[in-house]
């Protein structure tokens, strides 16, 4: 009886699939919602979030018999990162310390409060695993909050258990045995394995051998249209990014627009060169982004099961146009790329098709003008209903968002407002790194409605500047973008951005003739000199300058004039509140395994585990 009682609460922790990548012999407690390897063959990771509790779960398995430690880092170092750190002792009692780095040297037990808590662990087969909570925010000035977007997670271990005939047991120097990671932890989407999509038709939109220029930013951009077997409408239902594994330091984002339905081109003669130089025969292809890829992201991108991509046959669309992004500072010669994209197709149509949606400012001078040594700029723009009412009238349904600025990017956001009041985040990337971009999943879809309204923000940082970043296309420019995939998909509504009103900068500039000269506007722009005071008041014009609205699809934009950001009552800011029950073992207490380590180990001498 107790053997069968036993064996129905273990079980379930025994018959938990591996996730790609995995390496731990050891089954993880429980299921979780995300999972990562760390480090192959040493460390993986397991995390569930709680959105209603504010709390974060994690398992972290490290091969080793020492201690263990993870820890969530401000800016990508030792320095000022909060961390939970665990060994397991010999009599398989689990210790748990929650330590705090000031610098670069050993971190130490946070005196303030206890917010890193241990559920359980085990030892086994050379491996240590330790389940352990702790709140997204903890209110504690030596700990790190969890936001939305961009984590950077730190992780350690040592080859021996803490010497705990020391204060708090000295551990000792981890040497080489650590790593980071930077991941959404609020909206990782698991990446499937390839072998999901094996016995899937796919097309490829990718380069030959390409020989990328000796220059520090160059963007190639190429036409391609859907291969002509494709007589029959599909619908995609992964994207896979290819990176020339020669070129993984050079290749920087990708994006893929798709043409207008109108679109014309000499099939034996599709534009292929440098954006710049043959844009005027881009122009049916620069207006609706269809997916996307930057640096850090993940490279397979799997769509809702309820909706797919739609390509060939009767779709309307039948050319497309990849943007290659090369970051080459070094200017590095002879070298030769076969980077882009690759489509897997369903068996079967699904019931809804995707579309993707683009907010934010135009990515001009014109829109975008930061000026240096600003330790926070803001850069606000609006999509009104008279935009929103092309929706459909059922609304649509919204699964990913994909924010995406340059280098001096440190947050981007949208919010929904309904009758003049914000009722929501779209999405809050409040931690945003330009170097690792990510198709964020949302927890759940979102549903809109005609009439709807968007609020964007994006916030830049500037104090490693000595002159002013223009929007742009090069890295050292900016963009602000916010991009979303949702279903049904709209034919008419690909996008609604702002941009200044020609009349706000003719008032900044002090001119009443055309606006016409954009290289003149440019160097002015540059000549402007800085102070703290000249910057507040560069903020002042961008909050209060008229906007203009253009909103709708290829060949189907509408432009109206903003005179004034809209005003809205806003979110009420969220008071960090900690939930003292939230407690489990910390470096003061300790659980004894060994009943259960036994039974682990009886099971899986008598039962296979899956």
């Amino acid at each position: 009886m107790w053997l069968t009682t036993i064996f129905c609460v273990l079980i379930p922790l025994l018959v938990i699939e591996k996730s790609n990548g995995i390496t731990s012999p050891i089954q993880p407690f429980t299921s979780y919602r995300y999972s990562t390897e760390l480090q192959n063959n040493v460390a993986d990771l397991w995390w569930t979030v709680d959105e209603t509790k504010q709390e974060i779960t994690f398992e972290l398995h490290v091969k080793t018999l020492g201690w263990i430690a993870l820890g969530i880092s401000p800016a990508g170092g030792m320095k000022g990162a909060d961390i939970g750190l665990g060994w397991i002792d010999q009599s398989g009692q689990v210790h748990f310390q929650d330590r705090h780095a000031y610098n670069n040297s050993r971190p130490v037990v946070d005196t303030t409060t206890t917010d890193w808590f241990a559920l359980q662990g085990r030892e086994q087969n050379g491996w240590t695993a330790i389940q352990f909570k702790r709140l997204l925010d903890t209110c504690d000035t030596m700990d790190v909050p969890i936001k939305s977007g961009t984590n950077i997670l730190i992780f350690a271990y040592g080859l021996e258990d803490p010497d705990m005939s020391t204060p708090n047991g000295m551990i000792y120097y981890h040497d080489n045995r650590r790593g980071s990671r930077i991941i959404p932890l609020r909206s990782y989407g698991n990446p499937s394995p390839d072998e999901k999509f094996a016995e899937l038709d796919y097309f490829d939109f990718q380069l030959k051998d390409y020989i990328v220029p000796s220059t520090d930013t160059t963007y190639h951009c190429k036409i391609y249209k859907i291969p002509e077997h494709m007589k029959q409408r599909r619908h995609a239902v992964a994207h896979k990014t290819i990176i020339d594994s020669a070129n993984v330091d050079i290749v920087h984002h990708l994006l893929m627009y798709e043409c207008n339905p109108t679109a014309k081109f000499d099939d034996n003669n599709l534009p292929d060169g440098n954006c710049d130089e043959i844009y005027r025969l881009l122009q049916e292809c620069s207006a609706n982004i269809a997916t996307g890829w930057a640096v850090g992201g993940d490279r397979i991108v799997e769509f809702p099961e309820v909706a797919g991509y739609p390509v060939g046959g009767d779709f309307e669309i039948k050319y497309y146009m990849v943007q290659m992004h090369y970051d080459n500072p070094k200017k590095m010669s002879n070298r030769r790329d076969s980077s882009g994209i690759r489509f897997y197709l369903g068996k079967e149509l699904r019931e809804q098709e995707l579309g993707y949606l683009t907010l934010g400012a135009d990515s001009s001078a014109v829109g975008i003008a930061i000026p240096p040594g600003a330790d926070r700029f803001i850069i606000d723009s609006y999509c009104p209903a008279s935009a929103t009412n092309r929706f459909p009238k059922s609304g649509i349904t919204v699964t990913t968002a994909f924010p995406h600025t340059h280098l001096q990017g440190a947050s981007v956001w949208t919010k929904i407002i309904r009758d003049k009041k914000a009722v929501d985040y779209l999405f809050n990337g409040e931690s945003y790194d330009f170097n690792f971009q990510f198709e964020n999943r949302l927890p759940k879809p979102v549903q809109l409605y005609p009439g709807d309204e968007f609020a964007t923000r994006c916030i830049y940082n500037t104090m490693n500047k000595d002159e002013i970043t223009l929007g742009g296309e090069r890295t050292k420019d900016e963009m602000c973008l916010h991009m979303f995939t949702y279903y049904p998909r709209m034919n008419n509504f690909y996008g609604c951005m702002n941009t200044n009103h020609e009349k706000a900068w003719k008032q900044a500039m002090n001119v009443t003739g055309p606006f016409e000269d954009y290289m003149k506007f440019q160097q002015w722009l540059r000549d402007l000199k800085w102070t703290p005071e000249s910057i507040n008041k560069w903020q002042e014009f961008y909050d209060n300058a008229p906007r203009l609205l253009i909103a709708g699809g290829a060949g189907n934009f509408t432009y109206e004039e903003l005179p004034r950001l809209p005003e809205y009552i806003d979110l009420k800011p969220q008071e960090c509140k900690k939930d003292m029950s939230s407690k489990g073992i910390h470096e003061t207490s300790f659980i004894s395994l060994t009943i259960i380590s036994f039974l682990m180990t009886f099971i899986t001498n008598f039962f296979i585990i899956q």
